[in-house]
């Protein structure tokens, strides 16, 4: 079902990651859909909603997607353990999350991989999350 859903998920995303409040503990507000281009605002730690790829998931009697996507963890620490800090609490968040969706219902959502590495100034240090989610039609 193509990216029908993708709206919808990312969305109930962002809701469920502003709303957290180990999350916000950690990154305040700074969740973007685009990365900040203020280099004041890099340097803090902050989260981005990143690429998504959505695939078919139909069955005989319904349809649905399979999305995966990226939430990127940025931090302008020297070390990891900063964004690898805010790595876990988005994973805290979102695994197994029941996320209500405007379009479609979540079936389930779950962690991919995860890739951590030095990052292009401003920022030193980046974690890019991969999840999947499982959309059906019906709900």
């Amino acid at each position: 079902m193509t990216m029908a859903y993708a709206e919808a998920l990312q969305r109930a995303v962002y809701a469920r990651l502003s709303g957290d409040a180990a999350l916000g503990a950690l990154v305040g507000d700074a969740i973007y859909d685009a990365p900040p281009e203020r280099s004041d605002v890099a340097k803090i730690a902050h989260l981005t909603l990143g690429e998504d790829r959505a695939r078919p998931f139909d069955t005989k009697t319904s349809r649905g997607a399979r999305h995966e996507f990226a939430v990127g963890v940025h931090s302008g620490e020297d070390g990891f353990a900063t964004a690898k800090r805010i790595a876990a609490a988005v994973c805290d968040a979102l695994v197994g999350a029941p996320l209500s969706l405007e379009r479609g219902h979540l079936v389930s959502i779950d962690f991919v991989r995860a890739t951590a590495e030095r990052a292009a100034a401003p920022a030193k240090r980046a974690v890019t999350l991969l999840f999947r989610a499982v959309i059906d039609q019906d709900g």
